[in-house]
């Protein structure tokens, strides 16, 4: 007696059974996903808060979480609002200008041997350069307004979103390169249809990473010369010897940083809702 070497299911019920996901059990899932994710920062909480009320830890160097709570209150009834308006235009202006130059030159480095051959080395030793370098030269070239923090936020999403789109475009299968020259395509239908579309994941990835670097750039800007924003906040702790004030800065940063990313990864998803990819 010979047994079947492979199994095949129906192709009906094999898809059904793949594909079908009742909207009930995608909100469980999601909601035991958020509890999860909640799970190691409230642990973290409480025995930071253990730690303060037994005397394990100097509350003048790390409050408790009750005590951070009231001075998240007051930061709030004060002028919080103000703060965080200021850093998030700023990381909004920067991020903006940034990832837009990003695409443009990682395009055009990406499609272009010529342009990469003359671009592309000169990016990447400025790459190399760290962000307070930038500070002294741009304080000298535009002050202490505005333009430099902007310019300096801007700096730090541009080089993830040239390099993610440049590596999506590079690693395109040539197949599909190929298969786009049979039909006909031609260089700007190949690009716009193929080419682009294949590196958007590449491409979300490094404006995600970029976004998160405009808000570390933002901070950095801030503390060097700010009347307000977070980095002021923080500056203004560190000077009055307040790590409660430092540490609820630092919240916020967690906080909006993590609300801008969220917001992001939903573009993602609707964007590159046709991906067939692997969902652990």
């Amino acid at each position: 007696m010979r047994l079947p070497t492979t199994l095949t299911l129906p192709a009906k019920s094999w898809s059904a059974h793949a594909t079908a996901r009742p909207s009930s059990q995608r909100a469980t899932s999601g909601l035991g996903r958020t509890l999860l994710g909640l799970s190691l920062p409230l642990l973290l909480l409480g025995l930071a808060e253990l730690a303060g009320r037994q005397g394990w830890v100097a509350t003048h160097l790390l409050p408790p979480p009750s005590e951070l709570l009231r001075t998240l209150h007051a930061l709030v009834q004060q002028d919080l609002a103000t703060h965080v308006l200021a850093s998030s235009a700023r990381v909004l202006a920067g991020f903006a200008i940034g990832s837009l130059v990003g695409v443009v030159l990682g395009a055009a480095v990406g499609l272009n041997r010529h342009i990469e051959a003359v671009i592309d080395p000169s990016l990447q030793a400025l790459r190399a350069i760290p962000s307070l370098a930038w500070v002294p030269l741009l304080l000298i070239w535009l002050g202490i307004d505005e333009a430099p923090k902007i310019v300096l936020i801007a700096l730090g999403a541009f080089f993830p979103v040239y390099l993610g789109l440049l590596a999506g475009i590079r690693n395109v299968d040539r197949k599909w390169v190929e298969l786009g020259e049979v039909h006909g395509l031609g260089q700007l239908a190949l690009t716009r249809r193929i080419l682009l579309p294949a590196a958007l994941p590449s491409l979300f990835t490094g404006l995600r990473g970029g976004l998160s670097l405009a808000w570390m750039f933002m901070v950095a800007a801030e503390l060097i010369a700010a009347s307000r924003g977070i980095g002021y906040l923080l500056t203004d702790g560190r000077e009055t010897s307040r790590p409660d004030i430092v540490l609820a800065a630092i919240l916020f940063l967690a906080v909006l940083g993590k609300l801008s990313d969220g917001l992001l990864k939903t573009v993602e998803e609707r964007s590159l809702h046709w991906r067939d990819s692997f969902q652990a």
